[in-house]
């Protein structure tokens, strides 16, 4: 067994993974940015080391300073959770290098998986069913309209280094085409390194339903069953359930096949995620491999009773599974909600704040995955989720009012989050007789209904006090100071709580930043979110009409598109690409004509 695992990740899988270190007698090393400091996943560790002074989200992503952590905590092993560097091969290779363990699929598995254009090659040269388009990078808008001919619209462009929903862009008609391509390419270049971009035909309402596998180095291959994440906004999943309500024993059977063998075609090692598609006429198509464990791994763990993690320690160790597939029984169904800092009401636009009040909930089959307490920065940096909300029930309308009733139990104070949604969602028709909810997770119909059930809990404390929550991190403020140990003298620097009078003093200064902002007057587009400027297709003097994109701001992993309120003309454009904006930030002016 380790003696010591470093994680190289935050938040709430940081600490998801120490858990199950703890339960295994490991030391767990921790690692965090600047900004987090005062984070629970640092506190909750046994060591943790500073990442140095690059911007929040990029510490994460400095291998030197994440393998010199593990040197000086004499860690064996390195679990890098999901996001950040957790499909990087090139990383993953760096930690064999170094002499430590890689608790994940071998660095060639990563490779082959992360590009997805050779990952649909591969499957496709190993009899598992891809969707129909190309097994190339797309390397022009020509070549787009040119398949849109060939496979006919709807298509959709995909980063070919992509995952997690990102870089993903719909085309219907080739009217969309340019800006869809751009978009895509934008996206795989800023979120993967790499602007390749492929094709598929979009598969109009299917059923996102993928398969969980384990394999470890003595050739056993199995898998779990199946989770269904059809509930998604932008690419972005918001509910997972398993199993899925549209699979019986017999088309589990065949996923489970496809997921196995595109485990085998890869030389696959640890948990891994097959994605796929199932259409409305029950064919199930490849989409891609997720070579890491996943955020809705959760699900699984509670209908299969198997600790995922445990089993990604054990397989790095050179264990042999301690599962065979005639033993996976799946009994009962789970759902699990991701609680974001999004609103709903507006677009499910980023809603970064201080967390002023935290309860979770509890009883009977309810688990929550979390990373923060009451005192935390939800911070702009980084992905919006702020916890994950997991219910297991003897079957699936058990846990869907699971589900409602630790919905209703939970409560978060500060930021805007998607309890409301999740309510509203989980009991509109729809969802109670398990189909798609095609149309309806983005309508505004169901926006309105989130709206008017945010704040609509019978079992809610009070809001707006930092003592009715749980105990937890509050921002922090460093200070030198000289001290002396056994006659020798030492600069060191301190991380105090910040006062209360200087948290007050930034609250206000944050609230006459807004109101100045808004003064701007009624002809004035301001970014409705704090975040980074990625795009301004607009110039002064430029004509404009009502809804034409101004520019596109990332906030919290997303793009944003900020638009024109009326047509006229851009006068006073304040922004460029790479600066940071802040909420209510006046972008531009429009005149009317």
């Amino acid at each position: 067994m380790f003696d010591k695992v470093l994680v190289a990740n935050r938040g709430e899988i940081a600490i998801r993974v120490f858990r199950t270190l703890h339960e295994l007698g490991i030391g767990a090393v921790g690692v965090y940015s600047e900004a987090d400091r005062g984070a629970l996943h640092v506190a909750y560790a046994d060591e943790a080391f500073l990442l140095g002074p690059s911007p929040a989200a990029e510490s994460y992503l400095a291998f030197d300073r994440i393998l010199d952590a593990a040197q000086r905590a004499a860690a064996q092993a390195v679990h890098p959770g999901y996001g950040f560097l957790a499909e990087n091969a090139a990383f993953a290779q760096a930690v064999e290098d170094a002499g430590l363990v890689w608790i994940g699929p071998p660095p060639a598995a990563i490779e082959l998986m992360g590009n997805k254009t050779a990952a649909r090659t591969a499957m496709q040269a190993a009899g598992v069913p891809i969707i129909p388009g190309t097994t190339d990078p797309v390397g022009s808008v020509e070549e787009l309209l040119s398949l849109g001919d060939e496979l006919g619209y709807p298509l959709l462009i995909k980063a070919a280094a992509g995952g997690g929903g990102k870089g993903m862009e719909e085309v219907h008609d080739p009217a969309q085409a340019e800006q869809a391509f751009e978009r895509a390419r934008r996206q795989g270049q800023s979120y993967f390194a790499n602007p390749d971009v492929y094709v598929e035909k979009l598969i109009v309402d299917p059923r996102h339903v993928e398969v969980q596998v384990l394999a470890d180095s003595h050739g056993n291959v199995v898998h779990l069953g199946e989770r269904d994440c059809t509930i998604q906004r932008r690419h972005q999943k918001l509910i997972e359930e398993t199993p899925s309500p549209a699979v019986d024993e017999e088309l589990r059977r065949r996923m489970g096949e496809v997921g196995v063998e595109a485990a085998r075609a890869c030389g696959y090692r640890s948990a891994g995620t097959i994605e796929g598609l199932l259409t409305q006429d029950g064919d199930y198509f490849f989409m891609e491999m997720n070579t890491r464990i996943q955020v809705e791994h959760t699900v699984t763990e509670l209908v299969t009773g198997l600790d995922l993690v445990r089993e990604q320690i054990l397989i790095a160790l050179g264990e042999p599974l301690s599962v065979r597939q005639e033993d996976v029984e799946l009994r009962g169904h789970a759902i699990e909600c991701r609680i974001n800092a999004e609103d709903a009401a507006r677009g499910f636009l980023p809603a970064p704040a201080r967390v002023t009040g935290y309860r979770e909930p509890s009883g009977p089959g309810v688990r929550v995955d979390s990373g923060v307490a009451a005192g935390y920065e939800v911070s702009g940096a980084y992905d919006p989720m702020v916890a994950k909300l997991i219910v297991h029930g003897v079957d699936r309308e058990h846990a869907r009012r699971r589900m409602l009733r630790a919905l209703d139990e939970f409560w978060i104070d500060g930021p805007t989050t998607l309890i409301g949604f999740h309510k509203a969602l989980l009991s509109h028709p729809c969802f109670v007789a398990g189909e798609t909810c095609h149309g309806v997770v983005e309508s505004d119909e169901l926006a309105t209904r989130a709206a008017e059930l945010a704040g609509a809990s019978p079992v809610a404390p009070p809001s707006n006090s930092l003592l009715q929550g749980t105990p937890g991190p509050v921002p922090t403020t460093g200070r030198s100071r000289t001290v002396e140990v056994d006659g020798r003298r030492f600069e060191v620097s301190l991380s105090e709580p910040e006062p209360e009078w200087r948290a007050l003093a930034r609250r206000r200064r944050d609230r006459v930043g807004r109101g100045g902002a808004g003064a701007g007057g009624s002809d004035a587009v301001v970014s409705p979110m704090q975040g980074t400027v990625l795009s301004v297709p607009v110039a002064d003097g430029d004509e404009v009409e009502a809804g034409q994109v101004i520019c596109i701001v990332e906030a919290m992993k997303m793009e944003n598109e900020v638009h024109a309120h009326g047509a006229g003309t851009v006068w006073n454009l304040s922004v460029e690409v790479g600066q940071p904006v802040t909420t209510g930030q006046v972008i531009c002016t429009i005149e009317a004509g």
